[in-house]
């Protein structure tokens, strides 16, 4: 059965349909979450539920769905009670999770800073750290020893975001905190999948947790402390210094300190483990789309001619950039999102009852057949200009949607272009013989046996 939006099979208020509860958990814990969704979105349709406790999930595939809870009933849905865990153990009050008033202050406070000229400021150290390990990867093809390609785009977008944030120049300093932030979103996973003990047992995981929360609250206000030590004009031109020069435009009150650090936290945490996770997946789609790679490779070969990219000319390079969006599309780094429910609503011609956590979903919306053609092919042909006007406008939110769009975005985007010019013209990383990735799902879309490749010169 092909998946239908509620209301094209019936216009009648309605409970939706869903599995009980004990099938639920059997489902999850033999196919995994992720897969087991999929079965029940083929089974039920667009938007169907499950109830845990007094609990309400809703789960909504269509893209009328997409633009209804972050757009135009926007007002109606927030990040409230499902977030709880996020802002306790890792974020604070940083943007990806705060709320009302204060979001929207510091939504406001923080666009320029993102917008796509604002990026623009850091392609010289994206492009930097690409040329650093273009040296390292030579090394590693000269040996031919295999790698975990994960941890490879993991240090480097790590590398990148701390930079821009705190100009953060040591391996040692970048590796200590992206090892301690990674600390805090694993715990943070298990607590949201609700396969972690309570969190306020003494358990070796939560000494972990609070050993690399303590270090990277320690070090942040450190760093703080240090830039207001010495004269403003000398302070770097990072993201740190423009968000303690920041003045609301109301109240024209500069950052607290501990809103200054929850930002900070946010912003590495959202920074690097997305754009680390669409970086990993491009080269498992290169490696198992040949013909993909030699158009990626003609397109890099015939403009930049072993030169490195710019931002600039990356205009210069669409087939690129197609491929990346392509990425997002079958593979985007958060399979779901969620938005709260703050009074009873529709959605599909279905009810929603009031306190509901409703599961927006990427990964599914992006694999509709009712959107996309062939939709488990890798294809970013499906990316040029006359393709993407044609379609619905919410059949793609990998980064959300609406005003609550990852701020983030145009540094994703811009990072992983840079990324992919500067390593796949030198470089086609191999997959090890016979490996078959287990795609998984703990917040973000991982591959749980993880990607083992060669890197290989061209």
């Amino acid at each position: 059965m092909l998946p239908t939006h509620g209301n094209q099979r019936e216009g009648l208020r309605r409970q939706p349909p869903g599995p009980g509860l004990l099938s639920f958990i059997y489902g999850v814990r033999t196919l995994g979450f992720l897969d087991y969704v999929g079965k029940l979105w083929r089974q039920y349709g667009d938007v169907f539920q499950v109830r845990i406790g007094r609990r309400t999930l809703v789960f909504a595939m269509h893209p009328d769905s997409v633009e209804h809870v972050n757009v135009s009933h926007r007002q109606n849905y927030d990040k409230r009670g499902s977030y709880d865990a996020v802002r306790s153990y890792l974020t604070g009050e940083g943007l990806v999770a705060s709320t009302g008033e204060l979001w929207r202050r510091q939504r406001k406070l923080m666009a320029p800073f993102y917008t796509p000229k604002g990026v623009q400021a850091y392609a010289e150290l994206m492009i930097r750290d690409g040329e650093r390990l273009v040296s390292r990867w030579q090394t590693l093809a000269r040996q031919g020893t295999e790698v975990e390609i994960a941890e490879e785009m993991t240090t480097i977008t790590a590398s990148i975001i701390l930079k821009a944030m705190f100009s953060t120049e040591t391996m040692e300093s970048i590796h200590q905190m992206k090892d301690a932030v990674e600390a805090m979103i694993t715990f943070v996973s298990a607590q949201l999948a609700g396969v972690g003990l309570p969190a306020w047992l003494p358990t070796a995981k939560r000494r972990r947790y609070d050993a690399a929360r303590q270090l990277v609250h320690r070090s942040i206000s450190t760093l703080i402390a240090k830039r207001r030590s010495i004269d403003e004009a000398q302070w770097p031109d990072d993201l740190l210094s423009r968000l303690m020069k920041a003045r609301d435009d109301e109240t024209g009150q500069a950052m607290s300190e501990s809103l200054l650090r929850d930002e900070s936290i946010t912003t590495f945490f959202a920074g690097h483990e997305t754009t680390a996770r669409t970086m990993t997946f491009a080269w498992y789609a290169l490696a198992t789309n040949p013909q993909v790679t030699q158009r990626l490779h003609e397109e890099l070969d015939r403009v930049l001619g072993g030169r490195l990219p710019t931002a600039d000319g990356l205009r210069q390079l669409p087939y690129t950039l197609q491929v990346v969006k392509e990425v997002l599309r079958l593979y985007p780094a958060a399979p779901f999102y969620v938005r709260d429910a703050l009074a009873a609503d529709q959605l599909g011609g279905f009810d929603v009852p009031a306190g509901a956590a409703v599961m927006v979903s990427p990964y599914y919306t992006h694999r509709h057949p009712q959107f996309w053609n062939h939709p488990e092919v890798f294809d970013p042909d499906r990316w040029t200009r006359e393709q993407e006007s044609s379609r619905h406008g919410y059949a793609y939110h990998p980064f959300a949607a609406g005003p609550r769009i990852c701020i983030g975005n145009n540094f994703s985007l811009l990072e992983t272009h840079l990324l992919l010019a500067t390593l796949a013209q030198r470089f086609t990383p191999r997959l090890r013989a016979g490996f078959q990735p287990q795609w998984t799902m703990q917040g973000t879309l991982g591959i749980a046996n993880g990607l083992p490749m060669v890197i290989t010169a061209r």
